[in-house]
């Protein structure tokens, strides 16, 4: 399956939001050694004065103050620009910390200032309520900027989070929601280094994966589910071992296949807000070529 780079460039030039068209650039079209600041001065508009982030960083979340789903969004960016770094990712870490509740989880979401714009799910999200699923995800995408960047991985925010996840995960006794477990195999994945039960943990939750590596997302739309490169995108990981290379190989060529005819990728979750929707595609298809490249498909 061929994928076309240039009818992706003008997908995203005519449809997506500024920040992805500059992640495009800069993993895409740029010589090396490629320019972050393009990239990070866009991830600034989206970013407040207590050093989170806000404004629709999340697509489906479009109120304007700082939130932990944001925050996921804003170290993905920050580990594309690595090697660089920026004192961005410490500040991130310092808000986090501010908002990490007793146990050391985040609470899915905090009260939000424009509810009606926002998607239900972090509408009535109880923000005295730790949440694996987006502590994990969080996490995991902190971990991997803390690759590149040692403050970040010596930030004592990073370290209550993993533990909390690391504990949270390890009491799980039934079948966890889809995105629950994925975020939790992308944790581990992201964490095994530092953290050698993460392996340990990761092989039990492999039981929780059925024998076609799809997993439905319960409550979602009729299409939704979870597939092999939700829950391992990377080769050469330890998340990769939980499903065979014949699993793999289809599942890149169904990402392959789901270049539409203006160049973008698709969704295939809920659309709650328009400008929410263009956004998803953006970011869908700036992940999609990340993927496809990692995995010598591009």
């Amino acid at each position: 399956m061929t994928v076309d780079l240039a009818r992706a460039a003008t997908f995203l030039a005519g449809h997506a939001r500024v920040l992805d068209r500059r992640r495009f650039d800069l993993l895409f079209v740029q010589d090396h050694p490629a320019d972050p600041a393009p990239v990070l001065a866009a991830l600034d508009g989206y970013r407040n004065p207590d050093g989170g982030y806000g404004w629709g960083l999340e697509a489906d979340l479009r109120s304007p103050e700082s939130q932990p789903g944001a925050a996921l969004h804003a170290f993905e960016v920050l580990e594309d620009v690595a090697p660089a770094t920026t004192p961005r990712a410490v500040e991130l870490c310092d808000w986090l910390g501010s908002i990490t509740l007793p146990d050391g989880g985040l609470p899915f979401a905090l009260p939000l200032t424009y509810p009606d714009a926002s998607a239900p799910w972090w509408q009535n999200a109880d923000p005295t309520a730790s949440a694996l699923q987006i502590t994990s995800v969080t996490a995991a995408a902190a971990w991997r900027v803390a690759a590149h960047d040692p403050r970040v991985a010596a930030h004592p925010w990073l370290a209550r989070a993993t533990r909390y996840c690391l504990d949270a995960i390890a009491a799980l006794d039934e079948q966890p929601p889809a995105y629950v477990l994925a975020f939790a195999i992308r944790f581990l994945d992201a964490a095994h280094s530092v953290h050698p039960e993460a392996l340990d943990l990761l092989e039990g939750l492999a039981k929780h994966l059925p024998p076609d590596g799809i997993v439905p997302v319960a409550g979602g739309t009729a299409d939704e589910a979870l597939r092999p490169l939700d829950f391992a995108p990377h080769p050469g990981r330890p998340a990769r071992d939980l499903f065979t290379p014949a699993l793999i190989s289809a599942d890149l060529d169904r990402l392959a296949a789901l270049q539409q005819e203006d160049g973008g990728w698709i969704v295939d979750y809920a659309r709650i807000s328009p400008s929410g929707a263009l956004d998803w595609r953006g970011h869908a298809t700036v992940a999609a070529l990340q993927t496809l490249r990692a995995n010598d498909r591009l």
